[in-house]
Order: C-alpha cells, then structure tokens, then sequence
C-alpha cells in the first residue's frame, strides 16, 4: 500500500490543514496505510467501521470517542462523518475498500481538511476502491 501511503502525504499533509491520516481498510479491519508517526489502535480502527454500518444515528447523537478523546459530531452521514472537539477535529470518510481518517489541530482550517479528505475519497470511489 505504498501507493496510498503516498496519496495521504500528497493529497492530505501537504495541505498544511491535515494534522494526520490513515485509511482503514474496510475487509481487512485495520489499518493499510498511515502518515508517519500516527498511530491508529485496532480497536479505533474498527469502531470508526462500526460508525458507518451499525452506529451511525449513535454517533450524531452522542459523538464518539478517538484516541481516548471524544468528538462531538457536526455531520454524519452514510458516506461521512465530520466531529470536533476543542483540540481539533476528525474527518471520517468511506469508500468501497477504504475508511479515510484525517485530523486538524487548532489553527488549521476544517474546511480545507473536509475538502482535501473528501476529494482523495472522490478519487479512490472513481478508481474503484
């Protein structure tokens, strides 16, 4: 997944309002490729899965938790989830093989990190994955 490993630094990190990323894969249940030095517990990995396909209306309601910091949900849908807390906020977003995750800290701008994230799905949805 070097291929992808190399998606996530161009089309996310170089944004300058990507914190970090990772993408999940869906089947395999873990992750297949990650920004240097961010390190996504299993146990998230397949929480973030379940928040699409069994907890959605869950995770508007309540949030959820990330990191062992918990998110507020601003969006959520069957293709997104978009969730904040006072430190930053976490960009989830699904494709047919992938569940992307993105990061912002303060400072950087969410929008840019939705729209970068969002357009890598767009990419990946288009290739198939």
């Amino acid at each position: 997944m070097i291929q992808l490993q190399a998606l996530l630094n161009e089309s996310l990190i170089r944004t300058k309002h990507v914190e970090n990323a990772a993408a999940i894969g869906i089947n395999e249940r873990e992750i297949c490729a990650s920004t240097s030095g961010f390190y996504v517990p299993s146990e998230n990995a397949i929480n973030l899965i379940y928040a699409f396909y069994k907890n959605l209306l869950q995770v508007r309601k309540e949030g959820l938790y990330f990191k062992q910091k918990h998110y507020k949900c601003v969006r959520a849908d069957e293709h997104s989830i978009y969730l904040k807390n006072a430190d930053g906020g976490l960009i989830v977003v699904k494709t047919k093989a992938f569940i992307l995750i993105a990061t912002y800290r303060v400072g950087m701008y969410p929008s840019v990190c939705v729209e970068a994230v969002e357009k890598l799905a767009d990419y990946l949805r288009e290739k198939g994955s």
